[in-house]
């Protein structure tokens, strides 16, 4: 009797007899995956080991409970890999219409770029950067930025007035020494631009442009659409229960950790 009036009630609760809900399935975990990070200010610290994607990294292994081995490459290298397949997941990319082509991403901050020039340039705003012939801009190797800051890159590009470097170290250094008027860069460099006395010997001048999504980057050719799909699942819970927002707070004030995860 007691057996009918249980069905009974499950029959109501439940009326087309089907499962309760279960929770949505996780990554699969039957191979080791790969992920790479790239030396970027607060992003990552080559030399400490830390920064924001390590430990959106290490919390995105946590969750999916996957074992995934972590390297650090070149960005140029690892845009190679991601492509071919090579490479299943980075952190922290921009999408472009090139990109989209091999690459998936799930976004989990966006941020504004800046350009940053030496005061004895007398630079004052983009056209003044465009205008003088001998002013070198440096940037990272297979770098894309925002709208404006790409079409200021990809003109002095044609005017072989690009100075690339694998890294931001060596553009520091070619912008302290005269050999570079400017470079691009975001909230992630601004610390070492201040522990490396170049702050003195610059202005930042914004782009006015909006914020660029960032995102774990995963390649379509090593991963299916369902796969990516989980994944991204796994971004968008560290995204609502407030992981991201406490990762980014370890790194930057509260206003802007907000600004960056809050969109």
């Amino acid at each position: 009797m007691f057996a009918r009036l249980f069905f009974a009630l499950l029959m109501v609760l439940n009326p087309f007899g089907l499962a309760c809900a279960a929770a949505a399935p996780g990554p699969d975990c039957s191979r080791t995956y790969t992920l790479a990070l790239h030396d970027h200010g607060l992003l990552y610290s080559a030399d400490t080991g830390t920064g924001i994607d390590k430990d959106v990294a290490d919390e995105i292994i946590r969750r999916s409970g996957c074992k995934v081995t972590v390297s650090l490459m070149s960005r140029s290298r690892i845009w190679q890999l991601i492509e071919s397949g090579a490479l299943d997941f980075s952190l922290s990319g921009i999408t472009n219409a090139d990109r989209d082509k091999f690459a998936s991403f799930a976004w989990y901050f966006t941020n504004k770029y800046y350009l940053l020039v030496r005061n004895d340039s007398g630079i004052l705003d983009l056209s003044g950067f465009l205008k003088n012939d001998t002013f070198q801009l440096g940037v990272i190797r297979s770098f894309r930025y925002s709208e404006s800051a790409n079409r200021l890159v990809d003109q002095l590009q044609n005017a072989n007035r690009l100075s690339q470097a694998g890294g931001l170290a060596p553009l520091y250094q070619t912008l302290m020494l005269g050999r570079i008027q400017g470079m691009i860069i975001e909230p992630f460099d601004f610390p070492a631009i201040e522990e490396q006395k170049i702050r003195a010997m610059t202005t930042i001048i914004e782009f006015n442009d909006p914020p660029v999504p960032h995102g774990l980057i995963m390649s379509k050719k090593a991963l299916s659409a369902t796969q990516m799909e989980t994944w991204r699942s796994v971004i968008n819970a560290m995204r609502a229960d407030g992981t991201l927002r406490r990762i980014f707070g370890k790194y930057f004030q509260p206003d802007l950790a907000n600004a960056l995860v809050n969109f």
